[in-house]
């Protein structure tokens, strides 16, 4: 994190932008309880998304941020709030995905809202093995497709749970989704620190006869700074989630917690 402030955040993206890398801002929290506080995250982001049209930054939101756990259809008008203001603004609207309990409800929330909003996109993990039914489903809707990993703990009987067969997955599913990428059916979004993984996605990309600035990558914030000012460099389009927010300590815990490997993940970091 860049700080727990969105001017701080808004900073970050200013100096990512000198080095054509895009911003995604997401406020930490998740889970709320209350629909007034939900309603202050609406606000919240409608802010930020007028604030930051200089720097063409997109959002990414959470579902309980928005108050899934109390009321779905207050849930549903906060995302169409949402995507209204980055419509707006010439933006985009992310809508996370949390643990496996929520996926269902998520891609039914994504579903109904992408019938009317064309700037809005949903994030699915590769852990998953559902995944490639889920995306198969979506496809009519033209959709835009964050993948991510996965950083929940899940059963073994619904996820990949060693690194090589999640790998596999991403790849594969990677492999499944470029040529609908070239076709212009779908906007795909890498979502990953692991830049073999990138380098292999893109192999498939140039049998395609693709461009590099066809290919989206998405990397956190302090995290493989190096290799996001070179893929940008080399043409790629990247982009760095920065996270903000007050809420930093108790959802880095509970990442921690519930997923033993994201501590190995962080201590990598910190190396040489």
């Amino acid at each position: 994190m860049p700080g727990e402030g969105f001017d701080s955040a808004l900073k970050a993206a200013v100096g990512f932008r000198s080095k054509n890398i895009g911003a995604l801002f997401t406020l930490l929290g998740e889970n709320i309880t209350d629909l007034a506080a939900a309603n202050k995250v609406v606000e919240h982001y409608e802010e930020v998304l007028a604030a930051s049209m200089d720097v063409q930054a997109e959002i990414s939101v959470k579902p309980t941020q928005l108050g899934l756990d109390i009321d779905e259809h207050a849930t549903y008008a906060n995302l169409q709030r949402l995507a209204r203001a980055a419509e707006k603004a010439n933006s985009f609207l992310w809508i996370d995905m949390e643990g496996s309990a929520y996926t269902d409800r998520t891609i039914a929330l994504y579903r109904r809202l992408r019938a009317e909003a064309p700037r809005v996109g949903l994030a699915l993990q590769a852990y998953l093995y559902r995944t490639v039914s889920d995306i198969a489903t979506l496809m009519p809707l033209t959709p835009a497709i964050r993948l991510v990993k996965g950083a929940y703990s899940e059963a073994q009987d619904i996820a990949f749970v060693r690194k090589r067969d999640v790998d596999a997955n991403y790849l594969a599913l990677c492999a499944y989704m470029l040529p609908e990428v070239k076709r212009r059916k779908l906007r795909l979004v890498l979502a990953t620190h692991d830049v073999e993984l990138i380098a292999r996605a893109w192999r498939f990309a140039q049998a395609l006869e693709m461009v590099r600035s066809e290919v989206e990558v998405a990397m956190l914030y302090g995290i493989r700074t190096d290799e996001q000012e070179r893929l940008a460099r080399e043409g790629f389009a990247v982009r760095d989630l920065i996270a903000y927010g007050d809420a930093w300590y108790a959802w880095y815990l509970r990442r921690l917690a519930e997923r033993p490997a994201n501590v190995w993940f962080v201590a990598r970091q910190l190396l040489p």
